[in-house]
């Protein structure tokens, strides 16, 4: 039996699963046991709350605009926790449509500009006729990793000044085609436009959200064999 658990929310997992972004569950799942730790995840949709006492690592996906119009209208209800949840350190990694919904605003590409629960300052804008997709390397500028993966998305996201990217684009187009970042650190929130899923491919992003969760749910126990699991190159 696994020494630790962690209670793992899955934000609208039954809606938003387009482009195969449930698969960085069953990532956390794989290091999780290798770290003896129980992952216990549960799907949050519509008219469900988010009990920000309850869960200890949140996963928010990604999905088409029609998609994500419907979620934009329910997660207003969850906005006080969520928000609560990020402001206490709560790890979240955000995809794509996940990672535009926490922040300010998203314009779809038919030009409807849907509102995010602004728990984060970056908004998104839209591109005419064009959408930025192909493979991604970026580099973490915090750790000095170098992350691989692969992009496809209409929107153009811009940080705010609170926020700095998940790393700094080696090769593609990131946040915006024009800055040279990619994704979003906020607190212990990661945002990401990576598909594929991203942490098959950045074992090491995986092992940081899951220490980061033991750490915050288990504050007095010493993870020193957790932290020297050596993840392997999977590219």
């Amino acid at each position: 039996m696994a020494k630790y658990h962690l209670n793992v929310a899955h934000l609208y997992g039954d809606l938003l699963n387009t482009y195969g972004d449930v698969g960085n569950l069953l990532v956390l799942e794989y290091y999780a046991k290798q770290m003896d730790t129980d992952l216990q995840t549960e799907v949050i949709s519509l008219d469900q709350p988010f009990d920000k006492d309850h869960f200890d690592l949140t996963f928010f996906g990604g999905g088409q605009d029609f998609e994500q119009k419907i979620v934009s209208k329910d997660i207003q209800d969850k906005k006080e926790a969520l928000t609560d949840y990020i402001e206490d350190n709560g790890p979240l990694l955000a995809i794509c449509g996940g990672y535009q919904l926490l922040g300010q605003y998203y314009v779809g590409a038919d030009g409807e500009k849907i509102p995010g629960i602004g728990a984060m300052s970056h908004y998104t804008e839209t591109q005419d006729d064009n959408r930025f997709i192909g493979d991604i390397t970026i580099q973490n500028e915090d750790t000095g990793e170098t992350y691989h993966g692969f992009e496809n998305h209409n929107g153009m996201t811009f940080l705010g000044k609170d926020e700095r990217p998940l790393g700094k684009v080696l090769k593609g187009k990131g946040n915006n085609g024009s800055d040279a970042s990619e994704g979003v650190i906020y607190k212990n929130v990661f945002g990401s436009y990576f598909h594929g899923p991203i942490l098959t491919r950045n074992g090491e992003l995986a092992k940081r959200l899951l220490l980061l969760a033991l750490h915050r749910k288990y504050p007095d126990v010493d993870f020193s064999q957790q932290e020297a699991l050596v993840i392997e190159p999977t590219f």
